[in-house]
Protein backbone atom coordinates (compact mmCIF):
# COMPACT_ATOMS: atom_id res chain seq x y z
CA UNK A 1 0.00 0.00 0.00
CA UNK A 2 1.28 3.43 -1.01
CA UNK A 3 0.51 6.74 1.29
CA UNK A 4 0.88 10.12 0.60
CA UNK A 5 2.69 12.37 2.69
CA UNK A 6 2.01 15.89 2.44
CA UNK A 7 3.57 18.69 4.79
CA UNK A 8 1.38 21.15 6.26
CA UNK A 9 2.66 24.60 7.33
CA UNK A 10 2.53 24.84 11.65
CA UNK A 11 0.61 28.21 12.26
CA UNK A 12 1.60 29.97 16.01
CA UNK A 13 -0.89 32.65 17.64
CA UNK A 14 0.97 35.47 19.66
CA UNK A 15 -0.79 34.33 23.64
CA UNK A 16 -3.57 36.97 24.25
CA UNK A 17 -2.85 39.68 26.17
CA UNK A 18 -3.78 41.02 29.56
CA UNK A 19 -6.49 43.62 28.19
CA UNK A 20 -8.12 41.42 25.61
CA UNK A 21 -10.01 43.74 22.59
CA UNK A 22 -11.50 42.36 19.59
CA UNK A 23 -8.55 43.45 17.34
CA UNK A 24 -6.03 41.89 19.58
CA UNK A 25 -7.91 38.58 19.33
CA UNK A 26 -7.15 37.79 16.07
CA UNK A 27 -3.22 37.83 14.49
CA UNK A 28 -2.10 39.91 12.16
CA UNK A 29 -1.05 37.40 9.61
CA UNK A 30 -4.28 35.49 9.54
CA UNK A 31 -5.24 37.25 5.72
CA UNK A 32 -1.23 36.75 4.31
CA UNK A 33 -2.12 32.94 5.38
CA UNK A 34 -5.29 33.06 3.73
CA UNK A 35 -3.83 34.21 0.70
CA UNK A 36 -0.87 32.06 -0.11
CA UNK A 37 -3.45 29.35 0.41
CA UNK A 38 -5.52 30.01 -2.54
CA UNK A 39 -2.56 30.79 -4.25
CA UNK A 40 -1.10 27.41 -4.36
CA UNK A 41 -3.90 25.16 -3.61
CA UNK A 42 -1.72 21.68 -3.82
CA UNK A 43 -1.74 21.43 0.30
CA UNK A 44 -5.67 22.48 0.32
CA UNK A 45 -5.35 23.75 3.19
CA UNK A 46 -8.20 26.17 4.97
CA UNK A 47 -8.02 27.95 7.83
CA UNK A 48 -12.03 28.08 8.10
CA UNK A 49 -12.64 24.54 7.39
CA UNK A 50 -9.53 23.29 9.38
CA UNK A 51 -11.39 25.30 12.15
CA UNK A 52 -14.81 23.50 11.44
CA UNK A 53 -13.61 20.02 11.37
CA UNK A 54 -12.49 20.98 14.86
CA UNK A 55 -15.89 21.94 16.59
CA UNK A 56 -16.96 19.52 19.09
CA UNK A 57 -21.21 19.23 19.97
CA UNK A 58 -21.68 20.60 23.47
CA UNK A 59 -24.79 20.20 25.39
CA UNK A 60 -25.15 23.68 27.20
CA UNK A 61 -28.11 23.87 30.18
CA UNK A 62 -28.77 26.93 31.12
CA UNK A 63 -30.57 27.43 34.79
CA UNK A 64 -31.78 31.17 35.87
CA UNK A 65 -33.18 32.38 39.06
CA UNK A 66 -35.07 35.80 39.33
CA UNK A 67 -33.81 38.64 41.59
CA UNK A 68 -35.62 37.67 44.44
CA UNK A 69 -33.65 34.39 44.85
CA UNK A 70 -36.69 31.58 44.22
CA UNK A 71 -35.84 29.14 41.05
CA UNK A 72 -37.97 29.26 37.65
CA UNK A 73 -40.27 27.60 36.61
CA UNK A 74 -37.69 24.92 35.09
CA UNK A 75 -37.09 22.84 38.61
CA UNK A 76 -40.68 21.42 38.05
CA UNK A 77 -39.17 19.44 35.41
CA UNK A 78 -36.16 17.99 37.12
CA UNK A 79 -36.26 14.43 37.66
CA UNK A 80 -36.77 13.25 40.99
CA UNK A 81 -36.98 10.76 43.22
CA UNK A 82 -39.90 8.57 42.34
CA UNK A 83 -40.08 6.29 45.14
CA UNK A 84 -38.57 8.44 47.64
CA UNK A 85 -38.21 7.92 51.34
CA UNK A 86 -39.96 11.01 52.73
CA UNK A 87 -43.15 10.40 50.47
CA UNK A 88 -42.93 6.91 51.85
CA UNK A 89 -43.23 8.05 55.42
CA UNK A 90 -46.09 10.98 54.22
CA UNK A 91 -48.05 8.13 52.58
CA UNK A 92 -48.30 6.12 56.00
CA UNK A 93 -48.68 8.90 58.38
CA UNK A 94 -51.77 9.78 55.61
CA UNK A 95 -52.78 6.63 55.37
CA UNK A 96 -53.35 6.20 59.26
CA UNK A 97 -54.70 9.42 59.91
CA UNK A 98 -58.00 8.31 59.35
CA UNK A 99 -59.69 5.64 61.61
CA UNK A 100 -59.25 2.32 60.22
CA UNK A 101 -61.18 -0.59 61.76
CA UNK A 102 -62.06 1.89 64.95
CA UNK A 103 -65.48 2.64 66.51
CA UNK A 104 -66.83 6.15 65.28
CA UNK A 105 -69.22 6.94 68.28
CA UNK A 106 -71.07 9.97 66.05
CA UNK A 107 -72.81 10.76 64.41
CA UNK A 108 -75.07 7.83 65.56
CA UNK A 109 -76.92 5.99 62.72
CA UNK A 110 -79.34 2.92 61.81
CA UNK A 111 -76.19 0.60 61.97
CA UNK A 112 -75.31 1.65 65.25
CA UNK A 113 -78.38 0.21 67.26
CA UNK A 114 -78.54 -3.05 65.42
CA UNK A 115 -77.73 -5.90 67.59
CA UNK A 116 -74.06 -7.32 67.18
CA UNK A 117 -75.20 -11.22 66.92
CA UNK A 118 -77.09 -10.19 63.78
CA UNK A 119 -74.18 -8.18 62.15
CA UNK A 120 -71.79 -11.32 62.78
CA UNK A 121 -74.65 -13.25 60.98
CA UNK A 122 -74.30 -10.30 58.17
CA UNK A 123 -70.73 -10.60 57.81
CA UNK A 124 -70.92 -14.53 57.27
CA UNK A 125 -73.52 -14.62 54.82
CA UNK A 126 -71.34 -11.05 52.64
CA UNK A 127 -68.81 -13.90 52.81
CA UNK A 128 -70.33 -17.05 51.72
CA UNK A 129 -72.97 -15.23 49.39
CA UNK A 130 -70.16 -13.73 46.40
CA UNK A 131 -69.12 -17.57 45.76
CA UNK A 132 -72.05 -18.74 45.56
CA UNK A 133 -74.26 -16.20 43.42
CA UNK A 134 -74.49 -14.81 39.73
CA UNK A 135 -72.16 -12.42 38.43
CA UNK A 136 -74.94 -9.89 38.40
CA UNK A 137 -75.82 -10.52 42.34
CA UNK A 138 -71.97 -10.49 43.22
CA UNK A 139 -71.70 -6.49 41.76
CA UNK A 140 -75.04 -6.04 43.58
CA UNK A 141 -73.90 -6.60 46.85
CA UNK A 142 -70.91 -4.07 45.79
CA UNK A 143 -72.83 -1.66 45.21
CA UNK A 144 -74.82 -2.01 47.95
CA UNK A 145 -72.22 -2.28 50.32
CA UNK A 146 -70.65 1.30 48.47
CA UNK A 147 -74.15 3.12 49.54
CA UNK A 148 -74.50 1.69 52.66
CA UNK A 149 -70.50 2.83 53.55
CA UNK A 150 -71.83 6.23 52.23
CA UNK A 151 -74.44 6.55 54.04
CA UNK A 152 -73.37 5.64 57.39
CA UNK A 153 -69.79 6.51 57.59
CA UNK A 154 -68.14 10.31 57.65
CA UNK A 155 -67.38 11.94 54.22
CA UNK A 156 -63.53 11.56 54.97
CA UNK A 157 -63.59 7.96 56.25
CA UNK A 158 -65.63 6.36 53.53
CA UNK A 159 -63.52 8.37 50.77
CA UNK A 160 -60.41 7.48 52.23
CA UNK A 161 -61.69 3.29 52.53
CA UNK A 162 -63.96 2.98 49.14
CA UNK A 163 -60.87 3.83 47.55
CA UNK A 164 -58.07 2.41 48.69
CA UNK A 165 -60.20 -1.37 48.48
CA UNK A 166 -62.10 -0.28 45.56
CA UNK A 167 -58.38 0.11 43.77
CA UNK A 168 -57.28 -3.17 45.47
CA UNK A 169 -60.43 -5.19 44.21
CA UNK A 170 -60.13 -3.34 40.67
CA UNK A 171 -56.20 -4.64 40.15
CA UNK A 172 -56.72 -8.05 41.15
CA UNK A 173 -59.84 -8.30 38.93
CA UNK A 174 -57.65 -7.34 36.14
CA UNK A 175 -54.68 -9.15 36.93
CA UNK A 176 -57.34 -12.24 37.14
CA UNK A 177 -59.29 -11.62 33.89
CA UNK A 178 -56.76 -11.43 31.76
CA UNK A 179 -54.47 -13.62 33.57
CA UNK A 180 -56.25 -17.38 34.22
CA UNK A 181 -57.28 -17.64 31.19
CA UNK A 182 -55.81 -14.73 28.87
CA UNK A 183 -53.42 -16.76 26.81
CA UNK A 184 -54.72 -18.74 24.32
CA UNK A 185 -53.15 -22.33 24.53
CA UNK A 186 -51.87 -23.36 21.56
CA UNK A 187 -53.04 -27.31 21.33
CA UNK A 188 -53.74 -29.32 17.86
CA UNK A 189 -56.88 -31.00 18.06
CA UNK A 190 -56.43 -34.82 17.86
CA UNK A 191 -59.61 -36.07 16.05
CA UNK A 192 -59.87 -35.84 12.69
CA UNK A 193 -62.42 -33.07 11.08
CA UNK A 194 -66.19 -33.95 10.77
CA UNK A 195 -65.48 -33.33 7.14
CA UNK A 196 -62.42 -36.02 6.72
CA UNK A 197 -64.87 -38.89 8.21
CA UNK A 198 -67.74 -38.27 5.95
CA UNK A 199 -69.70 -36.48 9.14
CA UNK A 200 -71.62 -33.02 8.35
CA UNK A 201 -70.24 -29.88 10.24
CA UNK A 202 -71.62 -29.49 13.76
CA UNK A 203 -74.10 -26.37 13.48
CA UNK A 204 -73.11 -22.85 15.13
CA UNK A 205 -75.22 -22.18 18.23
CA UNK A 206 -78.26 -20.57 17.46
CA UNK A 207 -78.14 -18.31 20.76
CA UNK A 208 -75.30 -16.34 19.66
CA UNK A 209 -72.57 -17.80 22.57
CA UNK A 210 -69.40 -17.28 22.70
CA UNK A 211 -66.93 -18.31 25.32
CA UNK A 212 -64.55 -15.13 24.35
CA UNK A 213 -65.50 -11.89 25.90
CA UNK A 214 -63.09 -9.52 24.50
CA UNK A 215 -59.71 -9.38 22.68
CA UNK A 216 -57.04 -7.20 24.10
CA UNK A 217 -53.97 -7.89 22.05
CA UNK A 218 -52.66 -11.07 22.84
CA UNK A 219 -54.43 -11.53 25.82
CA UNK A 220 -57.92 -12.20 25.81
CA UNK A 221 -61.03 -11.59 28.69
CA UNK A 222 -62.80 -15.58 28.69
CA UNK A 223 -66.23 -16.27 30.33
CA UNK A 224 -63.86 -18.43 33.06
CA UNK A 225 -61.66 -15.56 33.46
CA UNK A 226 -64.67 -13.38 33.97
CA UNK A 227 -66.49 -15.10 36.08
CA UNK A 228 -62.53 -16.06 38.40
CA UNK A 229 -62.00 -12.49 38.25
CA UNK A 230 -65.53 -11.19 39.62
CA UNK A 231 -65.48 -13.60 42.32
CA UNK A 232 -61.95 -12.78 44.02
CA UNK A 233 -62.66 -8.72 43.34
CA UNK A 234 -66.24 -8.90 44.57
CA UNK A 235 -65.07 -11.52 47.84
CA UNK A 236 -61.97 -8.97 48.75
CA UNK A 237 -64.50 -5.67 48.61
CA UNK A 238 -67.40 -7.39 50.33
CA UNK A 239 -64.93 -8.93 53.06
CA UNK A 240 -62.69 -5.79 53.60
CA UNK A 241 -65.93 -3.16 53.56
CA UNK A 242 -68.30 -5.39 55.33
CA UNK A 243 -65.32 -6.10 58.21
CA UNK A 244 -64.90 -2.24 58.33
CA UNK A 245 -68.67 -1.45 58.62
CA UNK A 246 -68.82 -3.81 61.64
CA UNK A 247 -66.06 -2.62 63.20
CA UNK A 248 -67.32 1.46 62.64
CA UNK A 249 -70.66 0.90 64.40
CA UNK A 250 -69.92 -1.48 67.19
CA UNK A 251 -67.97 -1.29 70.30
CA UNK A 252 -65.13 -3.98 70.93
CA UNK A 253 -67.29 -4.95 73.84
CA UNK A 254 -70.49 -5.62 72.23
CA UNK A 255 -68.54 -7.77 69.52
CA UNK A 256 -66.47 -10.18 72.03
CA UNK A 257 -70.33 -9.95 73.81
CA UNK A 258 -71.76 -11.35 70.46
CA UNK A 259 -68.96 -13.96 70.00
CA UNK A 260 -69.30 -15.39 73.59
CA UNK A 261 -72.67 -15.97 72.77
CA UNK A 262 -72.90 -17.89 69.63
CA UNK A 263 -69.57 -19.79 71.06
CA UNK A 264 -71.46 -20.82 74.43
CA UNK A 265 -72.37 -24.23 73.17
CA UNK A 266 -68.60 -25.19 73.05
CA UNK A 267 -68.04 -25.02 76.26
CA UNK A 268 -69.24 -28.49 76.74
CA UNK A 269 -66.75 -29.95 74.26
CA UNK A 270 -63.74 -28.15 76.27
CA UNK A 271 -63.23 -25.31 73.95
CA UNK A 272 -61.75 -22.19 76.38
CA UNK A 273 -64.90 -20.07 75.25
CA UNK A 274 -63.97 -17.05 78.05
CA UNK A 275 -59.92 -17.34 77.17
CA UNK A 276 -60.80 -16.66 73.36
CA UNK A 277 -63.17 -13.80 73.71
CA UNK A 278 -60.78 -12.01 76.32
CA UNK A 279 -58.50 -12.20 73.77
CA UNK A 280 -61.03 -10.80 71.02
CA UNK A 281 -61.53 -8.13 73.24
CA UNK A 282 -57.81 -7.40 73.82
CA UNK A 283 -56.86 -7.39 69.99
CA UNK A 284 -60.17 -4.87 69.23
CA UNK A 285 -59.22 -2.84 71.92
CA UNK A 286 -55.04 -2.89 70.86
CA UNK A 287 -55.97 -2.04 66.55
CA UNK A 288 -56.15 1.58 67.38
CA UNK A 289 -53.03 1.79 69.67
CA UNK A 290 -50.97 0.18 66.39
CA UNK A 291 -52.37 2.90 64.03
CA UNK A 292 -51.57 5.29 66.39
CA UNK A 293 -47.84 4.53 66.50
CA UNK A 294 -47.04 3.89 63.43
CA UNK A 295 -48.48 7.45 62.49
CA UNK A 296 -46.74 9.13 65.17
CA UNK A 297 -43.31 7.99 64.66
CA UNK A 298 -43.66 8.88 61.16
CA UNK A 299 -44.47 12.03 61.81
CA UNK A 300 -41.83 12.09 64.81
CA UNK A 301 -39.52 11.63 61.31
CA UNK A 302 -40.81 14.11 59.38
CA UNK A 303 -41.16 16.84 61.44
CA UNK A 304 -37.49 16.31 61.64
CA UNK A 305 -36.93 17.39 57.79
CA UNK A 306 -34.00 14.97 57.05
CA UNK A 307 -32.38 16.08 53.85
CA UNK A 308 -32.92 12.39 52.25
CA UNK A 309 -30.67 13.53 49.13
CA UNK A 310 -27.67 13.93 50.78
CA UNK A 311 -28.05 10.14 52.44
CA UNK A 312 -26.69 7.08 51.21
CA UNK A 313 -28.82 3.78 50.62
CA UNK A 314 -27.69 2.16 53.79
CA UNK A 315 -28.25 5.21 55.24
CA UNK A 316 -31.49 5.57 54.21
CA UNK A 317 -32.38 1.66 55.08
CA UNK A 318 -30.99 2.05 58.66
CA UNK A 319 -33.60 4.41 59.31
CA UNK A 320 -36.20 2.72 57.86
CA UNK A 321 -34.98 -0.38 60.38
CA UNK A 322 -34.90 2.24 63.54
CA UNK A 323 -38.97 3.12 62.50
CA UNK A 324 -39.55 -0.17 62.40
CA UNK A 325 -37.77 -0.85 65.54
CA UNK A 326 -39.22 1.80 67.45
CA UNK A 327 -42.82 1.22 66.10
CA UNK A 328 -42.30 -3.04 68.12
CA UNK A 329 -40.41 -1.12 70.67
CA UNK A 330 -43.86 1.32 71.85
CA UNK A 331 -46.48 -1.61 70.97
CA UNK A 332 -44.35 -4.13 73.40
CA UNK A 333 -44.28 -0.54 76.04
CA UNK A 334 -48.19 -0.65 75.62
CA UNK A 335 -48.76 -4.41 75.71
CA UNK A 336 -46.96 -4.73 79.12
CA UNK A 337 -48.38 -1.44 80.70
CA UNK A 338 -52.17 -2.97 79.58
CA UNK A 339 -50.85 -6.59 81.47
CA UNK A 340 -49.96 -4.37 84.52
CA UNK A 341 -53.03 -2.71 84.34
CA UNK A 342 -55.01 -6.59 84.49
CA UNK A 343 -52.87 -7.34 87.55
CA UNK A 344 -53.84 -4.68 89.26
CA UNK A 345 -57.33 -5.23 88.59
CA UNK A 346 -57.29 -8.72 90.02
CA UNK A 347 -56.75 -10.78 86.77
CA UNK A 348 -54.43 -14.00 87.77
CA UNK A 349 -54.17 -15.93 84.01
CA UNK A 350 -57.25 -17.85 84.37
CA UNK A 351 -60.24 -16.32 82.18
CA UNK A 352 -62.80 -18.32 83.62
CA UNK A 353 -62.31 -16.85 87.39
CA UNK A 354 -62.21 -13.09 85.34
CA UNK A 355 -65.40 -11.19 85.23
CA UNK A 356 -66.11 -9.34 81.74
CA UNK A 357 -68.67 -7.05 81.84
CA UNK A 358 -70.49 -6.62 78.32
CA UNK A 359 -72.38 -3.50 77.24
CA UNK A 360 -75.11 -5.12 75.68
CA UNK A 361 -78.46 -4.92 75.58
CA UNK A 362 -80.89 -8.38 74.37
CA UNK A 363 -83.82 -6.45 73.94
CA UNK A 364 -85.34 -7.09 70.04
CA UNK A 365 -85.66 -3.82 68.53
CA UNK A 366 -87.45 -2.35 64.98
CA UNK A 367 -83.82 -2.09 63.72
CA UNK A 368 -82.86 -5.86 64.42
CA UNK A 369 -85.96 -6.87 62.49
CA UNK A 370 -85.30 -4.89 59.87
CA UNK A 371 -81.78 -6.37 59.34
CA UNK A 372 -82.90 -10.03 59.82
CA UNK A 373 -85.71 -9.24 56.66
CA UNK A 374 -82.81 -8.00 54.76
CA UNK A 375 -80.76 -10.41 55.16
CA UNK A 376 -83.44 -13.19 54.24
CA UNK A 377 -84.45 -11.39 51.42
CA UNK A 378 -80.67 -10.89 50.27
CA UNK A 379 -79.85 -14.64 50.36
CA UNK A 380 -83.27 -15.37 48.58
CA UNK A 381 -82.08 -13.52 45.94
CA UNK A 382 -79.15 -15.24 45.83
CA UNK A 383 -79.92 -18.62 45.42
CA UNK A 384 -82.68 -17.47 42.86
CA UNK A 385 -79.82 -16.01 40.98
CA UNK A 386 -78.19 -19.42 40.17
CA UNK A 387 -81.50 -20.88 38.37
CA UNK A 388 -83.05 -17.90 36.91
CA UNK A 389 -80.05 -15.72 35.72
CA UNK A 390 -78.16 -18.51 33.58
Amino acid sequence: MNFKFHAFATVTFPSPSSNPTSKALVPPNLSKLYLLNRQNPKPRLSIYKTLESAKCPRLQIRATANNQGESGNWTKWLPRGVVAADRILRLISSATSSPISQFISSPTTFLHSVDPRIKLVWLLALVLLPARSHIIMRFGLVVYLACLSVWILPTQVWMDQLGRVSFLSGLLFIMLGLGSDGAPPLVQLRTPPPAMMGLPNLPDSLGGYSYLVMKLGPLQLTRKGLSVASTAACLTFTIFQSASLCLTTTTPEQLASALWWFMRPLRFIGVPVAEITLTLLLSLRFISLVFDEVRNVALGIISRRINWQQLTTMETIDIFVCYVRRIFKNIFSHAEQISQAMIVRGFRGDSSTHKLYFLSDSSIRMEDVVSLLCLIGIIGAAVLSEYLLV
